[in-house]
């Protein structure tokens, strides 16, 4: 059995696989060249994170494919419906980077409500000789206690988000279409913990009530914050999308910052990547990463083992 992590994959989830008899392949190989790849080396299974697309013209060319596995958790680079209908196997790994999703949302609010953003292109250019003049423009900062936060999509990964907002003593508040209410279990690191149940409440009341909101919904075909909805917001906010690019109008987001509506955005994840818009990129008033919600140690290493752990029932199972 041979599986491509086309992608990459941890040596944990290497290791899980050749355990169990599995040929692992960590070549990247292009878009235009992964069917032939394919082919040739008669793949059994296809590993890939967001890079990587899976469509119907290769699902159709590859008969060789039993399962193909999405590291992470949104899916809307595989054609999914279409996969399963040819009976294949489609797995993915929505709990594995939760945590390291929700601990890059506090780094953007954190950097966010201290100018970190500004202050971190600044001090290199100018901390020398002009020390002083930027100790004052960002000696205005606030605190995330006793703010409300607000998230929109209670998933997994807003589950997440909210235990470290009530750790940090914040009010949490939450919109789901498909949750109306949850309880979230904050736990220490000595054993102890606390149960808070959080009923979800209309978009409109989030929009209203919000220091600080932060976006964990999947891709959609239409944005979920735009100009209605910025218009709804308190003046101030501040805002973070580490969830899926398109989800957020930026030409609208640019526009509220300008306004003075957004205090700061922070952004994994853009409308046009690899190649975020340049307005988006040289604006003052926002914290950007390239996508690495999922992207530390502890989450790959728990991506590649939970992957290697459903191919092997899976292969296993069916005694393909």
């Amino acid at each position: 059995m041979k599986v491509l992590a086309n992608d990459g994959i941890s040596q944990s989830g290497i290791d899980a696989l050749k355990l169990e008899g599995f040929e692992v392949i960590t070549t990247t190989v292009a878009q235009e060249q992964l069917i032939n790849f394919i082919n040739e080396k008669n793949i059994d299974v296809l590993l890939v994170r967001s890079a990587t697309t899976v469509r119907k013209d290769l699902i159709d060319a590859c008969p060789s494919l039993k399962i193909i596995g999405r590291g992470g958790v949104g899916m809307d680079n595989i054609d999914v419906d279409y996969a399963r209908s040819k009976n294949l196997h489609v797995i993915n790994t929505p709990a594995a980077s939760s945590q390291s999703v929700a601990e890059l949302v506090f780094a953007h609010l954190f950097g966010g409500v201290r100018f970190l953003y500004d202050a971190n292109r600044n001090m290199p250019l100018d901390g020398d000789s002009k020390f002083n003049a930027l100790k004052k423009n960002y000696a205005q900062g606030t605190e995330l206690r006793g703010k409300t936060l607000g998230i929109v999509g209670f998933g997994r990964i807003g589950r997440e988000v909210a235990k470290i907002a009530l750790g940090v003593g914040m009010k949490v508040i939450a919109s789901d279409k498909f949750v109306g209410k949850a309880t979230i279990k904050v736990e220490f690191y000595n054993g102890q913990f606390i149960n808070v149940e959080i009923e979800t409440q209309p978009m409109k009341d989030i929009l209203k009530h919000s220091d600080f909101i932060t976006l964990h919904v999947p891709a959609q075909d239409e944005y979920v914050i735009g100009d209605k909805q910025f218009a709804q917001m308190k003046d101030g906010v501040g805002i973070v999308n580490a969830a899926r690019g398109g989800v957020i109008d930026e030409v609208a987001l640019v526009k509220a910052i300008d306004s003075g509506k957004v205090a700061f955005a922070g952004l994994d994840t853009f409308e046009s990547e690899p190649t975020p818009a340049i307005k988006v990129l040289m604006n003052g008033k926002m914290s950007l990463t390239p996508h690495i919600g999922a992207a530390t140690n502890e989450a790959q290493d728990r991506i590649g083992t939970e992957l290697a752990s459903q191919i092997v029932s899976i292969l296993k199972t069916e005694n393909v």
